[in-house]
């Protein structure tokens, strides 16, 4: 393997490539580099391909995609425009192998492109399940386009061979995105409070709401509840932005407009990954509905309230808790997640999504080993037949 490229699309996944990306810079002899495309290339959400750039790693493109707006006929159209931008790319320079990671619209973008253009994907965090977002259907079909497959529990692993993908194709390497654990250098409290611009004592709430795509309709009423809660709770709260989604705007326009009468919460546009996990060590507890208190915060032993059905069937340690999205269910989360009993009963608690060695290591690994032509050809592969079900 000499041309490998990876595509990122936000903060959310940067993060997570992060150990394998520095993997691939200390790798002799290795020419790769990074598409970068959606949110990055856009100031609203930080403009984070700065961070990339400070970071060193070579960019191959910058794929520009996502319209100045939010509604289902916006996101249709800038999945269009990142195949359309993705295919100029390849054809200027087609890689040997693409890493895609998740379940984004921009990520599906990237391996739909690379179809005709016979360009083998490697597919990190699938076998995952999402059933209250457009993502869950998107996770599954990037699955479908892949050719090597990373997942991050033997679950997973068994759902990505259940959707008929070889088994010798299939890995489970853990979530990458806990490699930063191993090695982390973590801000001190006084930097982390200058860094989040709020003091530490008491800890704050790290929040993160997404709209719930295949409840789009209801997402203005979704963070209203969560809000009241917040005030219910009286706690001090750092939101961090949400994603480029169908009415992810609105979301983010209500939280701003809630912070504008809570001057002892804030949100930030990226945090980057050394201030986040910093924050996950120090936070009272995280409330909302990201991935991260489901996949990271179990390996900081930090409960996590997860509200509504956005993650509804991610599989998820003993540190969630999940609750309805009213606004006295989500404050009776809350109150049940700040209680220091429920804190001190997750002491020793295993992350499901933390495997034996590091997973960047075991990824690049595979990635090295691989033969690009002969990934293309791909079997389905059949279950066994269960005694008198269908043959």
């Amino acid at each position: 393997m000499t041309r490998l490229a990876v595509v990122t699309v936000a903060r959310s996944d940067y993060g997570i490539y992060l150990p394998l990306l520095r993997r691939m810079a200390a790798t002799p002899g290795l020419d790769w580099g990074l598409y970068v495309t959606g949110m990055h290339l856009c100031p609203e959400f930080g403009l984070t391909v700065r961070d990339i750039e400070a970071d060193g790693f070579p960019i191959l493109d910058r794929v520009e995609m996502l319209l100045s707006a939010d509604t289902p006929a916006a996101i249709a159209t800038s999945l269009g425009l990142g195949i359309q931008g993705f295919a100029r790319s390849f054809a200027a320079r087609r890689p040997e192998l693409l890493v895609v990671l998740g379940d984004r619209f921009e990520m599906m973008a990237a391996a739909l492109a690379a179809l005709p253009f016979l360009l083998p994907v490697a597919h990190i965090h699938g076998g995952e399940i999402t059933e209250g977002a457009m993502d869950d259907s998107l996770r599954h079909a990037i699955t479908k386009l892949s050719h090597l497959h990373f997942a991050t529990t033997e679950g997973h692993a068994r759902r990505i061979r259940q959707l008929g993908e070889p088994a010798d194709r299939v890995f489970h390497s853990g979530a990458p995105g806990l490699d930063h654990l191993l090695d982390l250098d973590w801000l001190s409290d006084q930097a982390l409070a200058e860094r989040i611009g709020l003091p530490l004592d008491p800890p704050p709430l790290l929040a993160t709401f997404h709209p719930v795509t295949l409840e789009y309709p209801q997402a203005e009423t979704q963070v209203l509840e969560l809000l009241a809660a917040l005030d219910l709770a009286g706690a001090p709260v750092l939101f961090t932005l949400p994603n480029a989604d169908t009415q992810g705007r609105r979301v983010a326009d209500l939280i701003r407009a809630w912070l504008a009468t809570h001057p002892g919460s804030r949100m930030v546009e990226n945090l980057g990954t050394r201030a986040y996990f910093s924050l996950m060590r120090r936070a009272a507890a995280m409330v909302g509905n990201s991935s991260s208190g489901l996949i990271e915060a179990g390996s900081f032993q930090l409960p996590a309230v997860n509200v509504g059905n956005r993650q509804r069937g991610r599989t998820r340690g003993a540190n969630v808790i999940d609750t309805a999205g009213d606004r006295q269910a989500i404050l009776a989360g809350l109150r049940r997640a700040l209680d220091p009993a429920f804190r001190a009963a997750l002491a020793g608690a295993r992350n499901p999504y933390q495997a034996d060695g590091p997973a960047s290591g075991l990824i690049l690994a595979q990635l090295l080993a691989a033969d690009p032509a002969a990934l293309i050809p791909k079997r389905f592969a059949d279950l066994p037949a269960t005694p008198g079900g269908p043959a």
